[in-house]
């Protein structure tokens, strides 16, 4: 064999080997299952920044693609902390959840966690009782604890996640 055939052969088989590799590779990466694949889904959302927190820094709502993160809410109708204990707080809290859902275009239902802070845990019970009065099954899921205070004295704040 010749100096030039075999220098041919050699560049040939280099070719060939990058060629297989390259298929392989094509492959395996169309190789995952259809329906894995039709569930997969990138998509990169920018957080979109909603409502502002007055003279405080903090945004009452951030969107980033369906899922909607609100602030905590205390129980404030007109500028002020509602009177009538906790079961007064609770109901105004979730109507200010609700009035926040809706401003975004968003239902109760759409709920899917909620951060509950207490400044007294034995307030636990009134609380849900009011709870469930105004929100339906199936609940989000949801976390609860005691908390020394909260801002302008009030006894209960929730912040809730909700998706479409």
């Amino acid at each position: 064999m010749s100096k030039f055939t075999k220098k041919v052969s050699a560049n040939l088989s280099k070719a060939l080997l990058v060629g297989v590799c390259s298929l392989g590779l094509a492959i395996s990466a169309h190789a995952a299952p259809e329906k894995a694949a039709a569930n997969a889904t990138m998509t990169k959302s920018t957080p979109v920044f909603l409502g502002g927190g007055g003279e405080y820094p903090f945004s009452s709502a951030v969107r980033v693609g369906d899922t909607l993160y609100m602030s905590g809410q205390l129980g404030f109708k007109d500028g002020k902390l509602v009177e009538g204990g906790i079961e007064a707080e609770t109901k105004q809290v979730l109507d200010n959840i609700n009035g926040v859902l809706l401003q975004y275009g968003y239902k109760k239902s759409d709920l899917v966690k909620c951060m509950v802070m207490l400044t007294d845990i034995n307030d636990f019970n009134a609380f849900n009782e009011v709870y469930k009065a105004e929100l339906a099954k199936p609940y989000p899921v949801r976390s609860a604890f005691a908390v020394k205070d909260l801002a302008v004295g009030a006894n209960v704040e929730v912040e809730c996640i909700a998706a479409k």
